[in-house]
This record gives C-alpha cells, sequence and structure tokens, in this order.
C-alpha cells in the first residue's frame, strides 16, 4: 500500500474530523476547536482524589463516552439540572476546571439522602467551583446568571411529568439561559414507541420522539445523538431502576 503524502494525510484528517464534528453537530473547524480544548477524560476519571464509591459507579455508569460526546472543557459555564447527590456535577465540575462554573440544580424537597451526599460532596476540593442552585425544575436558572455554555440533564427529565412541573417552562427557560450556540445534553430510558409519557411513573421511561418534540417546542435544534449507552436487550417492560438488568438509554444534543 502506497503511504500518503503529508497533503494527503492533512485532507484525510480533516475529513475523519469532518466525519466526527457532523456526528456531535459540528463543522469541522468547530470540531478542531473542541477536540484541541477538551481534557482527557479518561484521566479525569483516574484522578486519586475520587472517591471509592464514584469509581464503583463508574463501571455501571460509563461516564467517558458521554463527557467525549457532550464535550465540557475549562472555562465553561454549566447548569446540572436535577443533581442528586452530585456524581455528574463533580465530573463536569472536574472537565472545566480551570475557570469554569457548574450550578448544580435541585429543588428545596429532594429526599434526605441525596441532599447529605451532595452536601458532603460539596465539601471536597473536586466542587470548589460548583455552586448549588437550590431551586426547582420548570424555574432552574440562578438570578443574573445568562449565557451558560451547557445544561445536563441525565435520567430525570422523565420523572418531571408527573410531578408538579410545569415542563415547557422548564424547557424555555433553559433556552432563555444558554448562549446562542450553547447545548443542552439530555439521557434518558427508552420507552416503547407510542407510549409517550404513559410509562414514566411506573417503569420510569420516556419515549424519545415524546422528549424530543417537548425539547424542540422550546425552540432547541437536534444536533446529535448518542448510542453509547443504547441496549438492544432492553424489553422495555420493567422499570428502569430494576439490576442487573439490560437497560436502553438515549443520549440527545441540543443547540439554541
Amino acid at each position: 500500500m502506497k503511504p500518503l503524502s503529508l497533503g494527503k494525510f492533512a485532507a484525510a484528517a480533516a475529513a475523519v474530523l469532518a466525519v466526527a464534528g457532523a456526528a456531535a453537530g459540528l463543522s469541522a473547524p468547530s470540531a478542531r476547536a473542541q477536540m484541541a480544548r477538551s481534557p482527557d477524560y479518561t484521566a479525569l476519571m483516574a484522578a486519586p482524589d475520587r472517591s471509592d464509591a464514584d469509581k464503583a459507579a463508574d463501571k455501571r455508569r460509563d461516564p467517558v463516552p458521554f463527557l467525549q460526546f457532550a464535550a465540557p472543557h475549562p472555562g465553561m459555564k454549566v447548569l446540572d439540572m436535577a443533581a442528586g447527590g452530585g456524581y455528574s456535577t463533580e465530573l463536569m465540575a472536574r472537565a472545566v476546571a480551570p475557570n469554569g462554573t457548574v450550578y448544580a440544580q435541585n429543588p428545596a424537597d429532594l429526599p434526605d439522602k441525596p441532599k447529605a451526599a451532595f452536601a458532603a460532596r460539596l465539601k471536597t476540593p473536586a466542587m470548589k467551583d460548583v455552586v448549588a442552585d437550590i431551586r426547582p425544575y420548570d424555574d432552574p436558572i440562578p438570578p443574573g446568571v445568562h449565557d451558560l455554555d451547557m445544561i445536563t440533564f441525565l435520567f430525570y427529565y422523565h420523572d418531571t411529568s408527573y410531578m408538579n412541573v410545569d415542563r415547557a417552562a422548564m424547557d424555555k427557560k433553559m433556552f432563555d439561559a444558554l448562549k446562542p450556540g450553547g447545548v443542552l445534553v439530555i439521557a434518558d430510558h427508552s420507552a416503547l414507541p407510542g407510549q409517550g409519557i404513559s410509562v414514566n411513573k411506573t417503569l420510569h421511561r420516556i419515549e424519545e420522539a415524546t422528549l424530543r418534540q417537548e425539547i424542540e417546542a422550546a425552540g432547541f435544534k437536534l444536533v446529535g445523538e448518542g448510542n453509547f449507552w443504547r441496549n438492544g436487550a432492553d424489553t422495555h417492560d420493567f422499570p428502569s431502576y430494576k439490576p442487573n438488568m439490560p437497560v436502553d438509554n438515549f443520549v440527545l444534543k441540543f443547540a439554541k
């Protein structure tokens, strides 16, 4: 096989970047810039100050593909919706350091267990750039906060459908809080086509098309889909929280 010339190699590399960027909703120049800025997420996961509990959770949650897809990088302003105990919040905080900020949204009536877990986590050095954002889901933006680079919403959008939450207001406020070109990255557990939000409370799943329709109604444009947490062995007829069962999860990236 004849080796590529330097010029042809550069062209081939550019083509690869263009394909990768298109998959994530980016132009080739944007993909190159993003790759230059993005930290080594695998190295972040291996940080010696991460807790044993988080490292154990990594085996189940497999965060590196998500981080590569979302592409947080130093200096970003991020809102982590439904932060819970703060596992994903800390990951984002590590990725946007230095000079970044993560707002960790939780409602005032967060149950005691995740509330205590988040309070303990917030005291650790890795969370020094995290701001606790205790606000309702449908009014999640702290006063004065705007031009966010990214919002993450992991495995909890479906829950808001059976709570006293105005999802249309929530989605619009997330849209308004992002800077132009900012992204919303949502992951959730898949329901079957046609189920909509009918199994959100019983099976803790949501139909992907329904979620997409609601988010796009707020003005968002779908720019990327992640298939790294898909599971074809999921029968979609059991609660997504059932342990040791194959759960099909979708991940969508929307841009303002």
